[in-house]
């Protein structure tokens, strides 16, 4: 299994604004509730960590969804500094993926 791991620092004065961004898309995804989309977001201070269950194909779960596009749009604005990808393979997991 395939994971995107995204790193952001975000701006001071734009860390509530992507607060409620992503809680717009995590509560998209309740309510849709997508069987094969494993997504979270962990966050201290000005620091955004994002981490993806990629599909087996290696595409991107999230790229369709609108509340996900409106983040990621906004997100340009928001950023500190660029942000860091990286794709990782899980080893090992217990109940998080």
């Amino acid at each position: 299994m395939s994971v995107l791991m995204v790193r952001a620092k975000i701006k001071e004065e734009k860390v509530a604004d992507a607060e409620a961004a992503t809680a717009k898309v995590i509560q998209a995804l309740e309510q849709e509730r997508p069987a094969d989309v494993r997504y979270s977001v962990l966050t201290e201070g000005t620091t955004f960590v994002a981490l993806l269950v990629l599909n087996p194909d290696g595409s991107h779960p999230l790229a369709a969804m609108p509340e996900y596009k409106e983040l990621v749009e906004n997100l340009q604005q928001w950023y500190a500094e660029p942000p860091t990808v990286e794709r990782a393979t899980i080893l090992g997991s217990y109940q998080l993926f």
